[in-house]
C-alpha cells in the first residue's frame, strides 16, 4: 500500500503538469482528456493483478500506449518534454513489480512509443539528442536495477534458508538438552531407587523382625522407627517419580509442583501472580528452588499455625527479577527461630543471585524471596525488599 501510494503521488504531479495546458480548450483536447482518465483507470486497477503476471505486463503495455496516444505531437500540439517522465514511471513501476523476462514487453513499447515521437513528431534536433540521451541512461538504469534486484532477491531466498535451518538446529538443540536432562533425571531416579530406596525397604524388614523378638516395653519406640522409615520409603518413592516426569519450567511448573504439595498436605493455598510473572524465563535450577522454597515456607506454617491457609504472590517487575512471597495468618503466639530448612534455601537462592528474607508479626507470617533473571538487570532492584 505504501509503495502504491508513491507511485500515486509521482504520476499526480507529472500529469498534472502534462495536462494543465489541456485544460485550456477541453472542447479541442477532449479526447486527449478521456485518454489521461483510461490510463488512469488502468493505473488504480494494477494493485488487483500483482499476482497475475501477465495480466500486469498487459496493462503496462496499455498504458505505454494510451500515453502516446494522448501526447502525440501535431499541428495543433506541440510536444512536452515532461512526456519523458511519464514513460520513466512507467518503466521504473514496471521494474518493480514484473520479473526480468516480462519487463522486456512494456519496456520496449514505450522506446518505440518515444522512437516514433523523434520520427513523426517534427522535433527539433537538439530535442532529439536530448531524447536520445534520456534513454539510455533510462535503459543504462534499468539494467542495473535489474542486476541488483537479482542480486537481492538471491540474497533474501539464501538469508530465509538460513535462518530456516538456524531455527530447525534451534529447536534441535533444545530438544537434544530436554531429553539429555530428562534422561538424567531418569538416571538418578533409577540410583535412588536401587540403592536407597532398597536399603530402606531392608531397614523396615529387619525392624518388623526385631520387633518380633523385642520385649514389650521396646515395642513403641520401634513402631516409632519402622513408621519413620516407612515415611522415608515413601518420600524417596514421590522423588523417584517426580524425576520420571517430564520436567516443566517457569511459573507453571512451579505452581503445578504446589498445587500438589497442596493437595498432599490439606492446605488451601491463594494465589496471585503479577508484573508478568507468567512470561518471567525461570531455568528449571530456579523453578525448583522456588519451589523448595514456597515448600519450606508452607511446612513451617503447619508446624508452627494452626491456619491451613496461606496467600503466594508472584511478580516479576521490570524483567530483571522474580519474586514471591507467601503469607498467612497467625491465631496463636509462639516463639519462632530460623531452622536449617530455611537457611538452606537461602543459600540456594543467594546462589542463584537472589535472596530470601522472614517477617513476623503479631498477626501474619510472611517469607519474601527472589531471584535473578538470567541476563537481565542487576542483583535486585531497590524495589526488592519494600
Amino acid at each position: 500500500m505504501k509503495s502504491f501510494l508513491i507511485w500515486l503521488a509521482l504520476h499526480l504531479v507529472v500529469w498534472a503538469a502534462l495536462t494543465y495546458p489541456l485544460f485550456k480548450d477541453t472542447d479541442q483536447y477532449l479526447w486527449r482528456l478521456a485518454g489521461v482518465a483510461v490510463y488512469f483507470c488502468f493505473f488504480f486497477i494494477t494493485p488487483l493483478f500483482k499476482k497475475n503476471t501477465g495480466y500486469l505486463t498487459l496493462l503496462f503495455c496499455v498504458n505505454a500506449v494510451i500515453v502516446c496516444f494522448v501526447f502525440f505531437p501535431n499541428e495543433a500540439y506541440d510536444f512536452n518534454i515532461l512526456v519523458l517522465l511519464t514513460y520513466m514511471l512507467l518503466i521504473a513501476e514496471a521494474a518493480e513489480r514484473l520479473p526480468g523476462r516480462y519487463l522486456i514487453f512494456p519496456s520496449l513499447l514505450s522506446l518505440l512509443s518515444i522512437m516514433s515521437f523523434v520520427v513523426f513528431g517534427k522535433i527539433s534536433t537538439m530535442t532529439t539528442l536530448f531524447i536520445i540521451l534520456f534513454v539510455m541512461l533510462v535503459v543504462s538504469g534499468i539494467i542495473y536495477y535489474k542486476i541488483k534486484d537479482i542480486q537481492h532477491q538471491k540474497l533474501s531466498s539464501q538469508y530465509d534458508h538460513l535462518h530456516s535451518e538456524y531455527r530447525i538446529l534451534k529447536r534441535r538443540v533444545a530438544q537434544d538438552e530436554a531429553s539429555a536432562r530428562q534422561e538424567e533425571r531418569q538416571m538418578i531416579g533409577r540410583e535412588i531407587h536401587d540403592s536407597v530406596g532398597h536399603k530402606l525397604t531392608s531397614l523396615i524388614m529387619q525392624l518388623e523382625a526385631y520387633r518380633i523378638q523385642s520385649e514389650t516395653k521396646e515395642l513403641p519406640h520401634i513402631e516409632r522407627l519402622k513408621e519413620l522409615a516407612n515415611e522415608s520409603l515413601e518420600e524417596t518413592r514421590r522423588a523417584v517419580k517426580t524425576f520420571k516426569q517430564e520436567e516443566i519450567g517457569g511459573l507453571h511448573g512451579v505452581m503445578r509442583l504446589i498445587r500438589k504439595l497442596e493437595l498432599e498436605s490439606f492446605i488451601r493455598i491463594h494465589f496471585s501472580v503479577h508484573h508478568g510473572a507468567f512470561a518471567a524465563p525461570l531455568t528449571g535450577e530456579q523453578s525448583f528452588a522456588i519451589y523448595r522454597a514456597v515448600q519450606e515456607g508452607l511446612t513451617n506454617i503447619m508446624k508452627h499455625s494452626h491456619a491451613r491457609e496461606a496467600q503466594i504472590t508472584f511478580e516479576a517487575p521490570g524483567g530483571s527479577i522474580f519474586r514471591f512471597e507467601i503469607i498467612n495468618p497467625i491465631k496463636e503466639a509462639y516463639t519462632f527461630k530460623e531452622d536449617y530448612g530455611l537457611i538452606s534455601m537461602r543459600e540456594r537462592l543467594e546462589k542463584l543471585g537472589g535472596g530470601l528474607e522472614v517477617q513476623r508479626s503479631e498477626k501474619q507470617f510472611i517469607l519474601r524471596g527472589w531471584v535473578k533473571l538470567k541476563g537481565r538487570g542487576n542483583l535486585h532492584d531497590s524495589s526488592t525488599l519494600s
